[in-house]
Order: structure tokens, then sequence, then C-alpha cells
């Protein structure tokens, strides 16, 4: 791990989980751009000026100022062989105080789908979490149906906890998502799934 006081930088077997940046502006449009079909079902509506060069620049700024108030980690995971941006995870609704706890949101391009990437940066994040923010536990929300993001987070160690009713709105409808969690001093066995 890599911290200075804008930058921050994780290290995987493939990859760099860094900050994003404004020179990331046409790697980041162009990927959700190509993958537009196959996030869309999984994630909110994108709002009318979700690919703009302003927008992307305001999330830029949101996580320069969230890293440094310790309330998020976003991060871009960026290939170290080619430097290919493969898609993003971030750390978030961190909380301190008695819950020490934070929320994990995740997306991956589709032609990166499926070859191991998300895995290792949740496993990568989740470490960090929990060794170096001293956090208790990570929590993540998926829809019932998207059997890819669960077992990825089952991969990682997650358990599942249950179901939320109506907890977002995706794809312009309120949907019920399964709620899972790790800790970091698990003593809960493997837990039943629907």
């Amino acid at each position: 791990m890599l911290l200075t006081k804008r930058k921050f930088r994780l290290e995987t077997e493939r990859m760099t989980l860094r900050l994003p940046t404004h020179a990331d502006y046409r790697a980041w449009s162009s990927l959700r751009f190509m993958s537009r079909e196959f996030l869309t079902q999984w994630e909110p509506t994108w709002a009318d000026d979700h690919l703009s060069r302003k927008a992307f620049s305001n999330r830029v700024y949101w996580a320069s100022r969230s890293l440094g108030q310790g309330t998020a980690l976003p991060l871009f995971m960026v290939r170290r062989d080619d430097d290919m941006l493969l898609g993003a995870l971030t750390l978030d609704n961190i909380r301190r105080g008695p819950a020490q706890m934070g929320t994990i949101g995740y997306w991956i391009g589709e032609p990166f789908a499926r070859s191991g990437y998300m895995t290792e940066a949740i496993q990568a994040v989740v470490h960090h979490a929990f060794s170096k923010m001293d956090l208790s536990r990570v929590e993540a929300a998926c829809l019932p149906e998207n059997a890819p993001s669960r077992g990825v987070l089952e991969k990682c160690g997650f358990k599942y906890e249950g179901v939320a009713q109506s907890y977002l709105q995706i794809d312009g409808r309120w949907r019920n998502h399964v709620l899972y969690a790790a800790l970091r001093l698990d003593r809960r066995g493997k837990a039943v799934t629907d």
C-alpha cells in the first residue's frame, strides 16, 4: 500500500487499485459505454449526463474528498501489464466508533468479467479494511438473481445474511437485495443461502 496526501494505491497480483484521476476519463467513459447493456441491469438508472466529462470530474473530486475525509475509498482497478482500466470498487459509508464498518460496491467492464479480477480486488480491499483501517465489518448487497456477484462475494469469504426489501432503485425500479457481510473476526460457519 502506498498512501500520500492525495494518492492511494493497493497492489494485487495483476492490478493496481488507485483513485480515479481526470486523465482516466476517456478509458472510463469508453468502458462504461461499451458495457452499458451488461451493467445497467444491475445498477441505478444512469443520469442523462452519466458519461459526460463534467459528471466524471465530479466523481474524481468526490473520490479525493472522500478519501481525505475517511468516508470512502473509491478505487479504479487498473491492470498493471497494459494500464487497462477494468472496473471500479468502492468501500463507502465508512462508519467509525462502535460500528467500525463500511459497504462495498463494484462494477467491472464486460470484456473483463469472470476473469478473477473482481475477486482479487475485493480480497485486497477487505484485507486493507481489516488490517490497516481497523474495520470490523464490510457489507455488500446485490440483486438475488445476480449469480456472478453472489459467487464472487462468497468466494471472498462474505456470508449471506438475509434479504433487504426495496433496498435500492435498480434500472428504475425498487428492488430487493440479498445482503452479505465479511467480519474481521468471523466465527460463523458457512451461511445457508436461499
